[in-house]
């Protein structure tokens, strides 16, 4: 199956699976949405696939669904839980990276057949974990604040304008941020626009994405009575 087709269903499969928690644990579901896929988009980050003649990284694929529920946890539950949400992602991150770089310091059993391979996906290099971390902060809480900035403007009107909004300008942030901290100096000029600029196209299309399950989210969210209009 081309890579393109099976990355279409790959988006549509990971925001119903999604929708799915967030029906069956509604608020601390999101927060688990966050937490899940911000720990697979850094193992999935290290392996490089090729679509539309470019290629990118696995992990900005599964990056849009962390948008969608800090975006969900913005419109249902406001500004102060959403932001919860965004702190949770950034230590569960942080967590993961300490305590995985900690476990490939072990020496190894003479049985033991799986320590390179958990040595090549967990032995980041500072560098780039700092960039992740980095990266998913400034992202994250600029596109709360970003959110609610447009929702005040609009009285709480077009929900898929402040979602598209919000999210393309951090995913932006992201990709600039990440970039910048992990290959400025690193790789030459033209590699370094290439990786910035396809990153973001990506993101950007998964982004686009997630505006029709955003708006099934709220629908869930009013018939279980989670949802209701508040002030900001």
């Amino acid at each position: 199956m081309p890579n393109e087709i099976l990355w279409i269903i790959f988006i549509i499969i990971d925001f119903v699976i999604s929708l799915i928690i967030f029906r069956l644990f509604k608020k601390e579901g999101l927060f688990v949405i966050i937490a899940i896929n911000i720990i697979l988009c850094n193992l999935q980050v290290i392996k490089f696939i090729k679509m539309f003649g470019v290629t990118t990284t696995l992990g900005n694929l599964l990056y849009g669904a962390i948008f969608w529920a800090t975006d969900m946890l913005s419109e249902i539950y406001g500004k102060k839980e959403a932001k919860k949400g965004v702190f949770i992602g950034f230590i569960t991150l942080f967590a993961m990276t300490i305590i995985m770089y900690f476990a490939v310091l072990f020496k190894p059993a003479p049985i033991d057949t799986m320590h390179p391979h958990l040595d090549a996906i967990f032995s980041f290099l500072p560098r780039i974990a700092l960039a992740s971390l980095l990266a998913y902060l400034a992202s994250q809480l600029h596109d709360v604040w970003n959110f609610h900035l447009l929702k005040e403007k609009t009285k709480g009107k077009h929900l898929w304008l402040r979602n598209n909004v919000s999210t393309l300008a951090s995913q932006a942030i992201d990709s600039v941020v990440f970039t910048i901290v992990a290959f400025w100096g690193v790789v030459p000029l033209g590699e370094f626009i290439q990786i910035l600029v396809t990153t973001y196209l990506f993101k950007l299309i998964v982004a686009v994405f997630d505006t029709p399950f955003l708006y099934l989210g709220r629908s869930i969210a009013i018939k279980t009575g989670e949802y209701f209009d508040r002030n900001i």
